[in-house]
């Protein structure tokens, strides 16, 4: 039951539309599919394997949300919205994680071993962020919408892009994910060549104009019945 009030007060601190605890018992599948989730997690810790995959299968249906039975999920996760959002087998999620709309934690191997992420604590994910393969995420780490993340990212960083690319690096804990404040790397580096090039193209210029000013420059060779012999 203390888990229980946690996962609700846990809406509330995250998410500002919550205003009752019956709106938040009914309308939230986000909760409701990492209650679900929880049962049959320990379903199949005691080996009691299909009814666990059974079990996590209607929790997708009911919810939108796939999480694997096998995957260990710490404390005041909060999914929100949920739709879409798979997290598989091997994953391992801190304490204090936002996990937004259709997001991914997948696999990379076909082999049974470690291969779906671990997320540290204080982590947020933003909505469509896709993590892939058997890397660490630091705590603290906020990943923006879309990114696509392949490689282990160090605690404090904001990561945007596809591969995702670490933009900033500091340690904060905090749920604020301001996408429209987040840098482009992939535009950034486009206007850095276009800075660049603006230069040569200038260069180019005043190499041209020097040459162009220099003495003699366009006269003829006499011809060789002209030069004396």
């Amino acid at each position: 039951m203390k888990q229980f009030r946690e996962d609700i007060q846990t809406v509330f601190e995250k998410d500002p539309a919550a205003r009752s605890y019956l709106e938040v018992l009914l309308c939230y599948p986000g909760l409701h599919a990492l209650w679900i989730h929880r049962v049959s997690h320990w379903l199949w810790t005691i080996d009691v394997h299909l009814v666990s995959r059974v079990l996590s299968h209607l929790n997708r249906f009911f919810t939108g949300v796939e999480i694997h039975p096998g995957a260990k999920i710490g404390r005041r996760v909060f999914i929100d919205h949920g739709m879409g959002v798979v997290i598989g087998e091997t994953t391992e999620i801190g304490d204090d994680v936002l996990v937004y709309k259709g997001v991914v934690l997948g696999g990379t191997s076909p082999e049974k071993k470690k291969r779906h992420p671990t997320i540290g604590n204080h982590v947020v994910l933003g909505t469509g962020a896709t993590v892939l393969g058997p890397i660490s995420i630091g705590d603290g780490v906020r990943i923006g919408a879309g990114s696509v993340v392949v490689q282990s990212v160090p605690p404090g960083s904001t990561v945007v892009g596809i591969p995702g690319r670490v933009v900033h690096d500091g340690l904060k804990y905090t749920t604020d994910l301001n996408h429209g404040t987040l840098p482009d790397p992939i535009t950034q580096t486009l206007v850095d060549l276009q800075g660049e090039l603006k230069g040569v193209k200038e260069r180019l210029k005043d190499l041209e104009g020097s040459a162009g000013r220099r003495p003699g420059r366009g006269r003829s060779k006499p011809s060789r019945a002209s030069r004396p012999k």
